[in-house]
């Protein structure tokens, strides 16, 4: 095996928000790395820096980049506030300023949050879920503020995601908490639960929805996958007073049988990861698809059915990356239709003011 800690020197740097990416020189050899400059201080060319290749080494979905460990000669930076410790007790272990903790200016509404008081909140499996169901859910005229709660089930940092950078530059999502070892959000949270509670008392959420960032663990068995965080967070979502959603992740070109139709994640989630019936919106053309395993998923579920043909046929005027494990709309155009599903369902539900009028 080799090593998976190699030296490297920075030939170049591009700049971006919280984030470096560079090219570094490996024995001769160009290669590509991220650098995190609130772990590890700011990279600069001609730096001389330690990278974990251990991603690109096993060629890793969301691989082909090398991370920066340390930079030679130079501090690490921390968040100079907070006492709550992401990646504790790693050598990059660093401090940031939860929304419940004491010095935190959100503290006494963190103290007294204990209910979601119906916010709907949506809960997926697949960062992908993010682009269809934020653009369609402004897209149908919808002003409702959108936050997005980014879990630690795949990528930790917040910034790694392309895809929530270009949704916050064009206003489709209102704010943004990162829980449990993810980071770089607006807010950080503890857990699921201080998470959903901030989202709707301080972001003030009119709906929220619940993803991991890029990258998802499977190991093709049934509980050996970090997609079956979906059920928890709805349960949790239920526990707290919310409106439980979930958004259904379908197939119908995946080469994995099982993930045809309603992906086996989907499934375990709702037949046994789930404790009280939850909102699962379905696009009404999977009707023609439906056999007895989706029926037996679906059976105790409020299942909404959703006209989608129209929300998906706009996908292709809209200037955003629409791709889920490497297929594009074209590709895999069940998957689409049923996030549309669940973004639309969102879209149509009154704000709260509205619902007493």
């Amino acid at each position: 095996m080799e090593c998976s800690v190699r030296w490297g020197v920075v030939q170049e740097v591009s700049n971006f928000e919280a984030k470096q990416e560079l090219v570094v020189e490996i024995d001769s050899v160009q290669a590509r790395a991220i650098n995190y400059p609130e772990l590890t201080g700011l990279c600069q060319a001609g730096d001389q820096v330690l990278l974990n290749t251990t991603a690109e080494l096993l060629k890793l979905g969301t691989g082909g980049w090398h991370y920066v460990l340390a930079i030679v000669g130079r501090e690490r930076s921390l968040s100079k506030q907070g006492h709550i410790m992401k990646l504790r007790y790693t050598p990059l272990q660093g401090r940031t300023l939860s929304v419940e903790e004491e010095e935190s200016p959100y503290h006494e509404i963190m103290a007294k949050a204990d209910s979601l008081e119906g916010l709907p909140v949506a809960v997926g499996s697949l960062h992908s879920m993010l682009v269809p169901f934020a653009y369609s859910l402004q897209h149908k005229g919808s002003s409702k503020r959108l936050v997005y709660l980014m879990s630690d089930g795949a990528a930790l940092p917040l910034i790694f995601s392309k895809t929530v950078s270009t949704l916050r530059t064009r206003n489709l999502i209102h704010k943004t908490i990162t829980f449990g070892h993810a980071f770089g959000g607006d807010l950080e949270a503890v857990n699921i639960y201080s998470a959903l509670l901030a989202a709707k008392h301080v972001a003030e959420a009119d709906i929220a929805v619940v993803l991991m960032g890029p990258g998802v663990v499977g190991t093709s068995t049934t509980w050996g996958t970090t997609a079956l965080e979906q059920g928890i967070f709805l349960n949790a979502v239920q526990q707290l007073g919310g409106l439980p959603i979930a958004i259904p992740r379908l197939s119908e070109k995946d080469s994995r049988t099982r993930h045809q139709g309603i992906s086996h994640h989907t499934r375990t989630v709702l037949e046994r990861v789930v404790q009280q019936p939850v909102v699962v919106p379905m696009p009404e053309l999977f009707h023609k698809g439906f056999g007895d395993r989706d029926k037996n998923a679906l059976r105790r579920h409020k299942v909404v059915w959703e006209q989608t043909e129209e929300g998906y046929a706009g996908l292709f005027e809209v200037d955003l990356h629409f791709s889920t494990m490497g297929r594009g709309l074209r590709d895999d155009p069940l998957f689409f239709h049923g996030v549309l599903a669940a973004a639309q369902y969102c879209a149509g539900l009154p704000l709260p003011q509205e619902e007493g009028e």
